[in-house]
């Protein structure tokens, strides 16, 4: 008995260490709001200069300029001479499932044992006392597509917003996509160790056709009207055939991606490939099959040593010019996620309007996960997910995020960063 009093004393100490106590989920707010004479950015290419947003009850119900403001019972946010913008959307991270980038085990839960797992919720396992969100919420960043990894299948995606007690208060849509992993066709060059036996193609090939066997026991099955017994991954990937949930495909190889339109054409399931560095080269094909690409890793080397070395910049541009649906994500763990905006400003130094690479981090992602009904944009009939910045929110050295507001809630935007910062201003008294 003693022993495990003092294990339960230690679990609070440790989690009294990594709580950040005084940043608190913020309490519903009920009226009406009105955020006044900023630049407001809609997120679909308009801007509105010295607008007005009236939201009520968390949602927007006017967006333009010179809107009456009833004298009495109202809240107003004067953010005359700053930016405003829809809250970013991180598509696709395992925030609040790994919290230490090195493998430490205690601190992960984003994979599963096994290789086909399409009933892994990553939602049950979300963290909403994770330290990095807090963080992120202080640039801008309000909502996140939490996914589940490992495998060839990996589980379901949900979407959550930043400012919660637990998960079931931040689930924004649930289990939105199943997530795959697609095995690669090229062998990675490693000096250190001789190459194996095996045609990595044709161990590629192999592994595809078994995935697609799977998917065709589960049509099948799905297809029956009852059954003697209960198969909790066939039942998992009913979404997929109903459409109610997306295929989302990790995968980087044209040849990759070419597989990725035949699950399209076979089965009929909405796929967006995730990864995409080298969909530039098959982006008409991508358009064709109505296949959406959120670009995984937009500040890295180019995928192969024949590539422009500033190709990886000019993706977006590329996708966006032959018309394909695609998001931007921040997928660097060094960093943990907070440079999405700033990985949207360089692709404006490449070809993207700045409103566009903004759509990308917004509405676009809102699109692409299945929130553009509530999210992505500064509309009326939306939740009211907004960021004010005293400068350019894509431009790191003026992006001064200065209020966020989730649903018509200002959240909090103070942060483990953030006090650290002002600890050691007052250690050294310049403060």
């Amino acid at each position: 008995m003693k022993k495990y009093l003092i294990t339960i004393i230690a679990l609070i100490f440790c989690a009294s260490i990594h709580a950040q106590d005084d940043v608190y989920p913020a309490k519903e707010y009920k009226g009406l709001l009105f955020i006044t004479h900023g630049t407001i950015h809609i997120g679909n290419g308009q801007v509105i200069e010295n607008g007005t947003i009236k939201i009520n009850n968390g949602k927007i119900e006017q967006v333009g300029q010179n809107l009456p403001i009833p004298a009495d019972n109202v809240r107003v946010v004067d953010v005359k001479g700053e930016q405003v913008y829809p809250g970013l959307i991180l598509p696709v991270t395992d925030l609040g499932l790994k919290e230490v980038a090195a493998f430490v085990r205690g601190t992960n839960d984003f994979q599963e044992l096994g290789d086909l797992n399409p009933s892994i919720r990553a939602i049950v396992a979300y963290n909403t006392d994770s330290k990095i969100i807090n963080v992120l919420k202080a640039n801008g960043i309000l909502l996140a597509g939490i996914t589940p990894q490992g495998g060839t299948i990996s589980g379901s995606s949900s979407v959550v917003q930043l400012d919660a007690w637990n998960w079931e208060d931040a689930a924004y849509k649930m289990d939105n996509g199943i997530h795959m992993t697609l095995p690669s066709f090229i062998r990675p060059p490693d000096g250190s160790a001789p190459a194996p036996p095996t045609d990595p193609t044709k161990d590629a090939l192999n592994k595809v056709e078994e995935v697609k066997f799977f998917l065709r026991q589960a049509k099948a099955y799905l297809q029956e009207p009852s059954h003697k017994k209960t198969n909790l991954k066939f039942e998992a990937l009913k979404g997929l055939f109903d459409k109610k949930q997306k295929l989302f495909i990790h995968a980087d190889q044209v040849k990759q991606m070419l597989i990725a339109i035949d699950f399209v054409k076979e089965f009929g399931f909405d796929v967006v490939i995730i990864g995409a560095s080298e969909s530039f080269l098959i982006a008409d094909l991508l358009k064709q099959n109505n296949i959406a690409v959120i670009l995984q890793e937009e500040h890295a080397l180019p995928a192969t040593e024949d590539d422009d070395v500033d190709q990886p910049y000019k993706t977006a541009s590329q996708l966006q010019q032959a018309g394909v649906l695609f998001s931007l994500n921040d997928s660097h763990e060094e960093s943990r996620y907070r440079n999405l905006m700033f990985n949207a400003g360089t692709t404006v130094a490449y070809g993207l309007t700045k409103e566009q690479a903004l759509q990308a981090i917004t509405l676009n992602s809102a699109k692409i996960l299945g929130i553009d009904d509530r999210t992505g944009s500064i509309e009326a009939g939306k939740d009211a997910n907004i960021v004010v910045s005293h400068g350019d929110i894509l431009d790191m050295r003026s992006s001064i995020v200065t209020h966020a507001f989730i649903q018509g809630r200002e959240v909090s935007l103070e942060n483990k960063q953030k006090q650290l910062y002002e600890r050691y201003l007052y250690k050294y008294g310049l403060k």
